[in-house]
């Protein structure tokens, strides 16, 4: 895992050693060879590397549960789509076949009784249902949403206990609902009775379809009254169209009870219920045979309906279904083709009769041309033969058909079955090839996480050299500026002491000497002259400005290629677009930084 080469253990002892040995258990512990083992870090590292392999398998194990939801979520958002495609089909058909019904009833009730009836029957339904719900659903729905109510109730008057202690009553509450229950039990069960006198009656219904299905075997055989009864002046003819009848009827008799013992050979092999049978049946009628994936897609839905049913059981099921469906299409077929025989061979032997009445008559007509009718009988006797030939060559010819299908559908399901192996082959060899390269790229992950760690030891120590020159540097900076203020301070102290001498001279200097002069006190002032013009001078001109200014003038921030091209923004209104918040910062400006800003301090 770590990407090491642990090399095996040498336990073969070579006799060059000996001396070796000799010497090294002299030295014992002491010698400078062998180290003391620190077992506590061995036992350390390998609990660290226990933890790590526990978080691999770890995350391999949510991979594989990530994997397995996605597929799982893959597969119902098919199940859905085709779920959806599936009721809106059935609802359609639903509501076409129930107007095709309603119209059907209207019509045919004008004039037959029976038809009325039913139409009568279905209001009768319809009513009764409104009010076994009204009976039985509705007090439910409203004994739920009283319980809630009283609930709301309760969680908004926490507060008033001994106010709702009065109003509610939950020995009551709880006496209503089991009674409630017991009784929805009772119809429950009584419904559930119906139920199954409805499904033993349409199981009943179902068995006569099967024996009235059954007793279509035995008219194979039964000449048809238009033969019996129709008249033929050769008794022989008759005879031998009826034997051809009856040879044809025994042919079809024993394909149909092959088909028939095949059928039942089938049905005893399989020992599922009629109720996993029916969902197996109901969910395989719901994707149709054009859909992608369709096997996969209801292999997974019967997982789920059947989940106490193995996937092989799935499989042999399917097996078993899709040979009874073939051998049901091989009797409809069947049945299909003695009608068809049947008819054809009807109309042939009228026909045949017919040529025969007809010569017949020409023999009673022509007495004398016996031997004419001789030759007659024995070509209508080839005909009959011939067409005999014919019809047996046409069954063998379906049998053969019908084998060979039958073989085509075997070699299909072999070819189904390869086809799956190679299938699941393909998907090992790719699982393991994904497997060799998460482990490669997991060792140069390994790899890379490794030298980065020496990478950042190393610059974490580099670091810690800096760090410890800065703490120096700022510890002799500390005591530079501690030294310089107390300097500062003394010089300070000093020059305000000077400050105040110089404030007491001064204030010396100023002090008042002037002598008492009323008239000088009583006279205007030189400001008040200057105000109404007496003794004014000319106006200065100013050519110095009443304020130094150390900022930039208007020609100079002017001149900044950023302010005019955010000014030609503003006057677009377009200074607030993402185009001018992209495009301002990117604007260099008239002068470089100045280099003298950059800290130096932390420079070698």
């Amino acid at each position: 895992m770590t990407g090491r080469v642990i090399r095996t253990f040498v336990t073969t002892n070579r006799n060059r050693d000996n001396d070796e040995l000799v010497v090294h258990m002299k030295d014992g512990i002491g010698s400078s060879k062998y180290k003391p083992v620190d077992y506590q870090q061995l036992r350390a590292e390998a609990e660290a590397k226990k933890l790590a392999s526990a978080d691999i398998q770890l995350k391999i194990k949510k991979l594989q549960h990530a994997s397995k939801i996605t597929k799982d979520q893959m597969l119902i958002k098919q199940h859905s789509q085709v779920w959806w495609k599936e009721q809106k089909r059935l609802s359609e058909s639903r509501d076409k076949v129930e107007l095709q019904l309603q119209t059907f009833l209207e019509e045919k009730g004008k004039t037959c009784q029976f038809f009325a009836d039913i139409i009568d029957l279905e209001q009768q339904l319809s009513e009764g249902r409104e009010e076994f719900k009204a009976c039985t659903v509705h007090p439910i729905w409203q004994l739920r949403a009283d319980l809630k109510h009283r609930i709301c109730q309760l969680q908004q008057h926490s507060l008033h206990h001994s106010h709702m202690e009065n109003d509610f009553d939950p020995v009551n509450i709880m006496q209503q609902v089991e009674s409630v229950k017991s009784q929805q039990n009772t119809l429950i069960e009584k419904l559930t009775q119906e139920q199954r006198a409805l499904e033993d009656a349409l199981l009943e219904y179902d068995i006569q379809e099967m024996m009235d299905s059954e007793d279509i075997t035995h008219e194979f055989s039964e000449v048809p009254a238009v033969l019996q009864e129709i008249e033929c002046p050769y008794p022989d003819l008759k005879s031998s169209i009826v034997a051809g009848y009856q040879q044809l009827g025994d042919l079809y008799v024993s394909k149909m009870s092959e088909l028939y013992i095949q059928s039942k050979d089938t049905d005893r092999g399989c020992k599922w219920s009629k109720e996993d049978h029916w969902i197996y049946q109901s969910i395989i009628m719901q994707y149709p045979c054009d859909l992608t994936s369709r096997r996969t897609l209801y292999l997974d839905m019967l997982s789920r309906h059947l989940p106490h049913k193995p996937r092989q059981e799935l499989v042999d099921h399917e097996k078993i279904c899709d040979l009874h469906r073939f051998t049901k299409d091989q009797r409809r077929a069947l049945m299909d083709s003695w009608i068809r025989y049947k008819k054809d061979f009807v109309f042939n032997a009228v026909m045949t009769i017919a040529e025969a009445c007809s010569a017949y008559e020409t023999e009673l007509i022509l007495a004398n041309d016996r031997k004419r009718q001789q030759e007659i009988c024995g070509e209508l006797k080839e005909k009959v033969m011939q067409w005999r030939a014919h019809q047996d060559e046409a069954a063998r010819l379906e049998s053969s058909i019908t084998a060979r299908r039958q073989q085509e559908e075997e070699q299909r399901e072999r070819e189904r079955t390869e086809k799956e192996k190679l299938h699941r082959a393909d998907k090992k060899e790719k699982i393991q090839k994904y497997k060799t390269q998460k482990k490669r790229a997991w060792d140069e992950l390994q790899s890379r996480d490794q030298q980065r760690l020496e990478e950042l030891t190393r610059i974490m120590a580099q670091q810690a050299e800096k760090d410890r020159e800065r703490v120096v540097y700022r510890q002799q900076m500390l005591e530079k500026r501690l030294s310089e203020r107390q300097e500062m301070a003394l010089h300070e102290e000093h020059v305000e002491l000077e400050r105040q001498r110089r404030l007491r001279a001064l204030r010396q200097q100023v002090a008042v000497i002037a002598e008492f002069d009323p008239i000088r006190m009583m006279s205007e002032t030189k400001a008040w002259k200057a105000k109404i013009g007496i003794g004014a001078e000319d106006d200065i001109v100013l050519q110095k400005p009443l304020f130094e200014l150390f900022t930039y003038n208007e020609q100079q921030i002017a001149s900044d290629q950023r302010v005019r091209v955010e000014m030609a923004l503003r006057e677009a209104g377009l200074h607030t677009t993402l185009y001018a918040k992209e495009i301002l910062p990117k604007i260099p400006p008239p002068k470089p930084p100045r280099r003298d800003m950059e800290s130096t301090v932390f420079r070698k």
